[in-house]
């Protein structure tokens, strides 16, 4: 029997030994391609050895140097080089070891933040239905997936929740994507009005969303609104690129593409690309001098901040992000890969929408393409096809609830970034006998 604690007890999951590539391998020798990266975490996909070697070579010199007495070397030339790469205005790198604790921190920063300012009357946030911006309390609170989030409400914060910029669902008949962009920004400035511009210290929102709604991509223009808003009020903008960022969709930081500087940003799963479990909180010089020149202590930390092997394996990812040219290929593979999705489902019965950006792309199932309704929850449809795949050899990101938390499905994909055409084809024919089987 094992002692593993399994995220489900009622799944026997098989023993991954090895990786290849864009593969995973089981115990048993069974070729599994890895469509989702994991989470979107596996970015320069599965045994690389440059990275492999990096992390080894820091164990050789340094292993851990708790961030209360030291920083490191890696440390300190990792953060040096996101800021080197960072939207101009982000100044400093906050290292955690995940998402959900960059989250956590970016929450608390903008609370010290405006307490060190001498407003501390402003402690309430704003962030999104249909997010998800991690597990720990505070994360969990700012994310607005209902499922994930019911059985813990005694729990959480008091956190308010707009609508997301969800054009396929909530664009009106003869609404421009331009005006319904614009429109749906606009419930920014409502919900602080409504909670008094005074009160509010943050809104935080994915650039595309990730697992709760399947590569949701915002309208055009929606981003430049957001941030005029949260400039006139004074309110920081907190954007969540743990999946979305380091190169996932076609650039670097997802939020260049939508021309906007957040105050804060979070990054994690493709900083490590599965080598070693790190993320990190960036901000502005602006908000860290606030600090700095108040208290001088960011009253927050984890014992393994900063740790010098994963640094040194998220410094190996990001360099190798960039001098293998590997954000150019997003942007082509993903265009094939986008290209493929829509010739092989674009015209299925039950496939409503094929959104994403580059090698993040998500498919919305409905029971009806005209009316757009979507299948009854009862049925788990996207269980069943997760289950399908990876019975074909194919790791995929199927979820349930995509339109309010309980309804809707979709299925989210996001390969390494050196997958190559023929495997894009097998992508596309597996996850098609997976599709095929259930509906």
């Amino acid at each position: 029997m094992s002692h593993i604690f399994p995220r489900h007890s009622k799944l026997n999951a098989p023993v991954a030994v090895s990786g290849d590539g864009c593969y995973l391998i089981d115990k048993s020798g069974k070729r599994y391609l890895d469509g989702s990266g994991g989470a979107a975490v596996s970015c320069l996909g599965h045994g690389d050895r440059v990275v492999i070697d990096a992390i080894k070579a820091q164990l050789d010199t340094l292993a851990f140097a708790h961030t209360g007495f030291f920083t490191s070397e890696p440390a300190e030339e990792l953060a040096d080089l996101l800021i080197e790469h960072a939207p101009a205005g982000l100044d400093r790198v906050y290292l955690v070891s995940g998402g959900s604790e960059a989250a956590e921190a970016a929450i608390k920063l903008a609370r010290q933040y405006f307490v060190e300012k001498g407003e501390p009357e402003r402690g309430k946030l704003i962030a999104r239905k249909q997010s998800y911006h991690g597990n720990t309390i505070g994360a969990l609170s700012a994310g607005g997936n209902e499922w994930r989030r019911s059985q813990f409400g005694p729990l959480l914060l008091d956190v308010s929740h707009i609508d997301p910029c969800y054009e396929y669902r909530l664009r009106e008949e003869g609404e421009s994507l331009e005006d319904y962009g614009q429109r749906a920004a606009q419930a920014l400035e409502d919900e602080i009005l409504r909670l008094g511009p005074d009160t509010v210290m943050a809104f935080m929102a994915e650039p595309v969303v990730g697992a709760t709604a399947g590569a949701l991509v915002p309208a055009p223009g929606y981003f430049e609104r957001i941030r005029a808003i949260c400039d006139q009020y004074g309110v920081l903008l907190i954007l969540d690129e743990v999946m979305c960022g380091m190169g996932r969709t076609g650039s670097l930081f997802a939020c260049e593409q939508d021309g906007v500087v957040p105050d804060i940003v979070c990054i994690a799963k493709g900083l490590g690309a599965g080598y070693q479990p790190i993320g990190a909180m960036l901000c502005t010089a602006e908000i860290y001098e606030t600090i700095a020149q108040g208290t001088g202590f960011f009253q927050h930390g984890h014992t393994y901040v900063g740790h010098p092997a994963a640094a040194a394996g998220g410094l190996a990812v990001v360099t190798a992000l960039l001098e293998r040219n590997l954000i150019p290929r997003v942007q082509t593979k993903g265009e094939t890969l986008h290209e493929r999705l829509v010739e092989r489902f674009g015209q299925h019965p039950h496939v409503g929408d094929i959104r994403g950006r580059g090698l993040f792309r998500g498919i919305e199932l409905v029971r009806d393409r005209e009316s757009k309704a979507p299948f009854d929850p009862s049925q788990g449809i996207a269980g069943q096809i997760k289950k399908a795949a990876f019975e074909a050899g194919l790791i995929c990101y199927p979820m349930s609830g995509t339109i309010d938390g309980r309804r809707g499905d979709h299925i989210l994909l996001a390969p390494p970034f050196i997958i190559e055409d023929a495997q894009i084809d097998e992508l596309i024919d597996k996850l098609d006998t997976a599709i095929a089987s259930v509906l």
